[in-house]
C-alpha cells in the first residue's frame, strides 16, 4: 500500500483583484417605471420591484450580471431577455445555466401568472391594467439600457422563454423584429391557431381561473383561494373570442407565432426551437407542445428559413434531469445548449 503523500503547489502571486461591490448597482427610475423599496440580492444576481400604470400591482425584474461586470467600467454587454412561464415569477427563475455567462447580461421581467405577454383586449377586468407588451418593449428594455452597460442594438439583444414565455419570445420578436437578433422557444406555446385548440384552451383556462373552479368543486381537497389565476376574468379578455367561427378568433390569429414566421425571416431574426415529446402521452403538456413545434418547423421549412430545432424526445441523452416532459429539468438542459450559442453569435 502506498503511503499518502502531501503535495503543496505554490503559484506566483498575481496582481490583486479589486473587490467588487457587495450590493446591486443603483438604478434610476424612468420610462414609466417606479421602483418600490431597494433591490434584493447580490451585486450580480438581484431583483427589483417596480410599478407602472401599464400593469396592475407590483412587478419583479430579475437581473443577472456577468461576474466581472464591475472590473472594466468601459465594457458593454449584450442582453438576453428571458421570459418565464405560467404561473411563475422572475424570482423563481433559478436555472443554474442562467448564471454561467460572463459575456452577457440576463434580464427576467415579470410576465404575470397569466399575462401572456400581450396587451389585453379588455383592460377593464378585475385583474386591472394588463399591458404586458408595452411594459416590456417600451419600458423595461429602455430602462435596462439606460441603467446598465448594454450594447443597445438588435444584434446584441435576444429574447427567449419557457412555456408561456416561449410564446412571448416569438410574439415579441415578430411584433418588434427591429429589437431582437435571436428568439428562442423552450417548450413554448408557439401555435395558437385553430389546429392547436388544446393550447388555446390552456390560455382560456388560465384566464377564467379554471384551476380555481375545479379546486372549489373538489370538496376541500385544495384551497381555491390559493389559485395563482385569481381573479378569474372573461375568456375573451386577452385576445377576444377563441372560437374559429365567422372570423371571431382573428385576434388570436394576429398574435399566433406559427402564422407569422415570415416576419422573422424577412428581418433576419435567428430562431431556435426546443421541445420534448412528453413520452407520447396526451396527459403530458409537452405532447401538445411538440405538435405546436412541428407546425412551426413546417412553416419555417416552407419559407426556406435557417433555424435550430431540437426535439429531445423522451429526454434520453438530454441531461440526467430531463424526462422529455414540460419541466425545469429539461429547460435547464435547453439553456445549457442555447446560451453558448448566443455567446458565439454575440461575439461574432
Amino acid at each position: 500500500m502506498l503511503a499518502a503523500v502531501a503535495v503543496t503547489v505554490i503559484t506566483p502571486a498575481g496582481p490583486a483583484r479589486a473587490a467588487g461591490p457587495e450590493a446591486p448597482p443603483p438604478m434610476a427610475d424612468g420610462f414609466g417605471l417606479t421602483q418600490v423599496g431597494t433591490a434584493t440580492g447580490t451585486a450580480t444576481n438581484f431583483y427589483l420591484t417596480v410599478t407602472t400604470p401599464q400593469v396592475a400591482g407590483e412587478q419583479h425584474i430579475k437581473i443577472i450580471l456577468p461576474s466581472d461586470y464591475y472590473d472594466d467600467p468601459d465594457r458593454r454587454y449584450p442582453v438576453l431577455y428571458f421570459l418565464h412561464g405560467s404561473p411563475d415569477d422572475p424570482v423563481q427563475q433559478t436555472y443554474p445555466a442562467l448564471t454561467t455567462s460572463d459575456d452577457m447580461i440576463t434580464v427576467v421581467p415579470d410576465g404575470g401568472a397569466r399575462g401572456w405577454y400581450a396587451n389585453w383586449l379588455d383592460q377593464n377586468t378585475a385583474a386591472g391594467a394588463q399591458n404586458w407588451e408595452t411594459f416590456h418593449l417600451q419600458q423595461v428594455i429602455p430602462f435596462i439600457d439606460a441603467n446598465l452597460r448594454t450594447v443597445a442594438a438588435k444584434k446584441a439583444r435576444a429574447v427567449a422563454g419557457v412555456s408561456m414565455g416561449g410564446f412571448g419570445a416569438f410574439h415579441y420578436a415578430q411584433a418588434r423584429p427591429d429589437l431582437f437578433g435571436h428568439t428562442a422557444s423552450l417548450s413554448g406555446d408557439i401555435d395558437l391557431s385553430a389546429r392547436s385548440m388544446d393550447l388555446r384552451l390552456a390560455v382560456v383556462a388560465s384566464l377564467i381561473d379554471a384551476s380555481g373552479v375545479i379546486c372549489a368543486a373538489a370538496s376541500g381537497a385544495c384551497d381555491p383561494d390559493e389559485s395563482p389565476y385569481k381573479p378569474g376574468v372573461d375568456s375573451d379578455a386577452a385576445f377576444g373570442s377563441p372560437y374559429p367561427v365567422f372570423n371571431a378568433d382573428r385576434r388570436w390569429n394576429e398574435v399566433d407565432p406559427s402564422q407569422h414566421m415570415d416576419r422573422l425571416a424577412a428581418a433576419g431574426v435567428r430562431v431556435s426551437v426546443y421541445t420534448g415529446d412528453g413520452g407520447g402521452s396526451p396527459l403530458e403538456p409537452e405532447f401538445w407542445i411538440a405538435g405546436a413545434a412541428k407546425n412551426v418547423k413546417a412553416a419555417m421549412d416552407a419559407l426556406g428559413m435557417t433555424y435550430s430545432y431540437v426535439n429531445y424526445g423522451d429526454g434520453a441523452g438530454w441531461g440526467s434531469r430531463c424526462d422529455g416532459g414540460h419541466n425545469g429539468g429539461c429547460w435547464e438542459e435547453d439553456l445549457r445548449h442555447l446560451i453558448p450559442r448566443l455567446e458565439r453569435e454575440f461575439a461574432a
